[in-house]
């Protein structure tokens, strides 16, 4: 039977895709790409086509670094950086579309996207968020207007994402009214702080906070640095971190201090104070919950960095989409050179990836409203706030691991072309690549996604009562022995009708996927708790050694979450889209990431049966067939992104290839 054969429509009852696509309004696409913020993205990306702010090749670190910092002014004058920030500093409050005009900072260079992150979103938004009147008063607006460059000193050389554990300390003396900050060892340096190399006047300083004898944790201090000239201040000193793997033209740096003071008012005391006695107070009992609410009041960082890899990952696409629907390579059966995009590995590795766009492209502009609604006060609860956290941590690892992969995987489609500099796969991964690790290692990340999952699930059986979870676990056992006696897959066949179109007919409704994907994480996690549900007589350290033997199954748990959660928003945004042939096209490429999913756990599914032979067989020749729907519309889905070529700047998207080609084919 052949592929096509096996695909069935999508449940809307809308006619097949090869008959509609070609009606499929792109433009309504792109508009939903843009997202809730359309017209702040599209001013951003206007700003990033001036060349004054496109990185330059051939510089050297010291140029690409005053370069960025003179950019900074550009920005700021142009005035979305203000956009987060009170009335009284020219801001509006919009904290979404602040994060929008970020990412998009990356077609431009990711250099500049991240040292502005360091100054408005790092350092002038530590200021206002953990900061009361005092330091917006006195620090607010030099840190916004660039009067005040700013590091971010959160990271310790020896403690790195665990910043509970952070060394350095600030100690209360009641005498002078001053805490003295400190880094009682190398270890303790903070590390990889950017503008510390060069630019930093001051820094908001994270430090366990000790008064009265007692450490209260980790808080934060405004401290200054250095003089107007550059020099360190008294006590304060540190060194260049030098030339990195990419982004050069942050002047990241290394600071440590000895017996540095600081007036007690400059502990940034939203969540925290102490008073000229010493006493400390705080509207937070816990000393963990209130950690954790510090914290949470920087989760945008990781928000805008989900939403910039996945720009980056669009740019890569759309170069090598583009050059791949104009490069021939080898004879074909008629005789003549077949265009790359033609070749059936050539979409599945591009295609497949950019379906995956597109559901990140979704699940971002999900994010960024959850983002906006806790942070202008709309829906801020704790719940909201740790649901928030939970989401970007989730979000952002998912993201940038993703753009990494396809920018790398749409270097070598591009071949020896792919390589040139000036096509912009090479910088573009090397600047990305540190995405992955900071603002939180993704590893790191999903562990903690996949506690909240564990955690979770407690709260279920909990909320059951005795009886209530008797029958939750009760019924996943029950399922696991259906599983293992065959039962799922023999269910799946009855209702897949026994036939390969059937399967294939059951794997696009959306309710079987949704199924599919759910089952991978609900299941994973049923797996894991009972190893890890605390229970008398059972050791911290050895609940301990259970969470190491089962750590890799518990993110594996976690990063399905996360792809559960870009179905669904991918999902939520095909049922909006109200045109039917737009919505059949959408369908296609939902259904490209879904399958995409459930193949690379193809065998987790089989191993617990969860899939039939049946439906496991038709997932690939399922995915292949949908792949080749897609391929006539893959130009046409890349530049439903909205970028333009003084955004994308690589010479094989210029039309020059297409140029070649036809004068190939006239000579013959």
């Amino acid at each position: 039977m052949a592929v096509d054969s096996m695909i069935g429509t999508t449940t809307t009852q809308a006619p097949s895709a090869s008959d509609t696509a070609q009606q499929a309004d792109f433009g309504r696409i792109r508009d939903g790409l843009l997202g809730s913020w359309k017209d702040i993205r599209l001013a951003a990306r206007a700003r990033t086509l001036d060349p004054a702010l496109h990185r330059l090749d051939d510089t050297s670190v010291a140029d690409h670094r005053a370069r960025v910092t003179a950019q900074l002014q550009v920005l700021l004058d142009g005035g979305a950086v203000r956009l987060p920030f009170p009335a009284q500093f020219g801001g509006s409050g919009d904290a979404g579309g602040n994060l929008v005009a970020f990412e998009e900072l990356v077609t431009a260079d990711p250099s500049l996207q991240i040292k502005a992150g360091v100054q408005w979103g790092l350092f002038a938004a530590a200021i206002l968020h953990l900061g009361t009147r005092y330091h917006h008063e006195h620090f607010l607006a030099d840190a916004i207007e660039l009067q005040t460059f700013g590091g971010f000193a959160m990271t310790e050389t020896g403690h790195g994402s665990d910043v509970a554990s952070i060394a350095t300390t600030a100690t209360y003396d009641a005498v002078t009214e001053e805490f003295v900050i400190d880094t009682p060892f190398r270890a303790a340096w903070k590390d990889y702080i950017g503008n510390a190399a060069v630019d930093a006047r001051a820094a908001v300083v994270f430090a366990q906070l000790e008064t009265l004898s007692e450490r209260q944790g980790v808080h934060a201090f405004y401290v200054p640095i250095r003089d107007a000239a550059g020099g360190f201040l008294p006590g304060v000193g540190g060194e260049d971190d030098g030339p990195k793997s990419g982004l050069n033209g942050v002047d990241n740096g290394r600071l440590h201090f000895s017996g540095v003071r600081v007036p007690r008012a400059n502990l940034l005391n939203r969540y925290g104070d102490v008073a000229p006695d010493g006493t400390y107070s705080s509207p937070i009992a816990s000393q963990g919950r209130r950690f954790f609410t510090m914290l949470g009041t920087l989760v945008q960082g990781r928000v805008s960095l989900a939403g910039a890899a996945n720009a980056g990952a669009k740019v890569a696409l759309q170069i090598a989409v583009t050059y791949a629907d104009q490069r021939r390579q080898f004879a074909g059966a008629g005789g003549d050179e077949e265009v790359l995009l033609d070749y059936p590995q050539h979409q599945r590795r591009l295609l497949t990836r950019l379906a995956g766009v597109y559901a990140a492209s979704y699940t971002q502009d999900e994010l960024l409203l959850d983002f906006h609604r806790v942070f202008t006060g709309e829906h801020d609860t704790d719940d909201s706030r740790q649901e928030l956290e939970n989401f970007a941590a989730a979000a952002k690892a998912e993201a940038t691991w993703h753009a990494l992969d396809t920018i790398q995987e749409c270097r070598e489609a591009c071949g020896g072309a792919g390589f040139l500099a000036e096509n912009r796969f090479g910088q573009l991964h090397a600047d990305l690549d540190v995405y992955a690790t900071f603002e939180g290692d993704n590893t790191v990340l999903l562990q903690l996604v996949g506690k909240r999952l564990l955690t979770q699930y407690g709260r279920r059986l909990a909320a059951a009562g005795s009886a209530g979870a008797a029958r939750i676990v009760g019924t996943q056992v029950a399922a696991s022995v259906a599983a293992s006696a065959g039962l799922t897959a023999l269910a799946q066949r009855l209702a897949d009708g026994g036939t390969a179109a059937g399967a294939a007919r059951s794997l696009r409704e959306p309710a079987v996927q949704e199924r599919i994907l759910l089952d991978r994480v609900e299941i994973a996690v049923a797996e894991i708790a009972p190893a890890l549900r605390p229970a008398p007589g059972v050791s911290a350290q050895e609940l301990a050694s259970r969470f190491g033997e089962h750590q890799h199954a518990l993110i594996d748990a976690a990063r399905a979450d996360a792809r559960l959660r870009q179905w669904r928003a991918f999902t939520r945004a095909v049922e909006r889209e109200t045109h039917a042939p737009t919505k059949v096209m959408l369908t296609l490429v939902r259904d490209v990431f879904a399958l995409t999913t459930i193949e690379r756990d193809l065998g987790w599914y089989l191993v617990r049966r969860r899939l039939s032979v049946s439906r496991a067989r038709a997932v690939t020749r399922l995915l292949d067939g949908l792949i080749r729907r897609m391929r006539p519309h893959a130009v046409d889905l890349v530049q439903a992104f909205g970028y333009e070529q003084g955004h994308l700047r690589a010479a094989i998207a210029s039309g020059a290839e297409a140029t070649r080609q036809a004068e190939a084919r006239a000579a013959r």
